[in-house]
């Protein structure tokens, strides 16, 4: 079965039209994205998958299988697309990196594209933590990543779970790992609605 798009998170509130605008103008500009989420099936993929529908034509998206050697070799033949990481995470399943694949990853966008990847984590300032502290990213370097999306997902049943995109950020710099936030968008429980922010 498809990934839902845009239109079908809106319908099924996991975002709002506001938070489906950005997404959709961040991956049309190329923007840098993160998509994060503590529990599995939270729909950070998901999210992330509905937003690259919109790169601009001829943009390549490149999904990486994760092995160090292509994400160098990748980094020789920059072509101003998007380099999409299954996971920064240090978990099993294939396509997710960690430690120096990592470090050749940031190496690789640097030459010319644009990052798109999902990470386990309680927030954006995790998901620093671990990009800067963990993995030894500089500040510089993740200085570039430009927006980041948490999300929830509620319920236990596997029939019967919700996600909600719960806080948009854009971020404005890196400074000692710690990055400089501003809210965007976010959900509120009370009365289950979004609120635009800033």
């Amino acid at each position: 079965m498809a990934d839902p798009t845009l239109l079908e998170l809106v319908a099924n509130k996991t975002i709002d039209e506001h938070i489906a605008a950005l997404l959709w103008t961040a991956a049309e500009e190329k923007r840098w994205l993160i998509t994060v989420a503590g529990p599995r099936k939270a729909g950070k993929s998901v999210i992330l998958n509905a937003a690259l529908q919109f790169v601009p034509p001829g943009t390549a998206v490149h999904s990486l299988s994760g092995e160090h050697d292509e994400i160098r070799q990748i980094g020789e033949q920059p072509d101003g697309g998007y380099l999409e990481v299954g996971e920064i995470s240090k978990g099993p399943p294939s396509r997710y990196i960690w430690g120096e694949p990592v470090r050749s990853l940031f190496t690789s966008l640097n030459s010319g594209f644009s990052l798109a990847t999902t990470m386990h984590g309680t927030g954006v300032d995790d998901v620093f933590e671990q990009i800067c502290r963990d993995n030894e990213i500089t500040d510089a370097d993740a200085s570039k990543i430009q927006f980041v999306f948490h999300i929830e997902r509620f319920g236990e049943e596997e029939e019967d779970y919700w996600r909600r995109v719960t806080g948009a950020y854009e971020i404005h710099g890196v400074v000692d790992g710690k990055p400089k936030t501003r809210l965007l968008h976010r959900w509120l429980p009370d009365g289950d609605r979004f609120e635009r922010v800033d």
